[in-house]
């Protein structure tokens, strides 16, 4: 079996991105990977957490990893696997959160993606179609995401933008 690549899902907040990421990872036949990259900062996240881990039922494993996603990602890397990084925008909010190079971090995961032999599809918000942020650490976390989406889709082998629940295949 050879490496299916990787896929960047993007879209809105509640476009519909992570059931179609969702889809996508369960219809390789493989076994079921999700990193969460989340934090339970308050109640209301940890009941979005709690329900995203019951629609997701007991066939993923679940890794809960906010900061050091490549080294997961490493750890998960195997033909057998398909693995649903959900999502980048959280995990570029905590690298800001910890005082982490985010453009350093960026790099090292896009060079890692590419020697990846399972499946993995990362899932992220879309953040710039909007109008432009007030101030400077919105505006900052805006181009982090921004840059970091470009060099993903480069280094995918597919990209969809998600908008309704519909998906539109930009690459691959």
């Amino acid at each position: 079996m050879t490496s299916l690549g990787a896929v960047l899902v993007l879209g809105g907040a509640r476009s519909g991105k992570s059931a179609f990421a969702e889809r996508l990872v369960t219809e390789t036949g493989l076994s079921r990977h999700y990193i969460a990259t989340g934090r339970a900062w308050d109640e209301e996240m940890q009941e979005r957490i709690a329900h995203h881990r019951e629609d997701r039922g007991d066939s993923w494993v679940t890794h809960e990893e906010p900061l050091d996603l490549i080294s997961c990602l490493q750890a998960l890397d195997s033909e057998s696997n398909a693995v649903l990084v959900d999502c980048l925008t959280l995990w570029v909010t905590n690298l800001m959160m910890d005082d982490r190079d985010v453009a350093t971090e960026a790099n090292r995961l896009v060079d890692c993606v590419g020697s990846l032999k399972a499946r993995v599809v990362f899932v992220s918000n879309e953040v710039g179609l909007g109008i432009v942020p007030e101030n400077r650490m919105a505006r900052e976390f805006r181009d982090h995401a921004g840059r970091l989406h470009q060099k993903v889709a480069a280094v995918a082998n597919e990209v969809y933008f998600i908008a309704a629940g519909l998906p539109l295949k930009m690459k691959g």
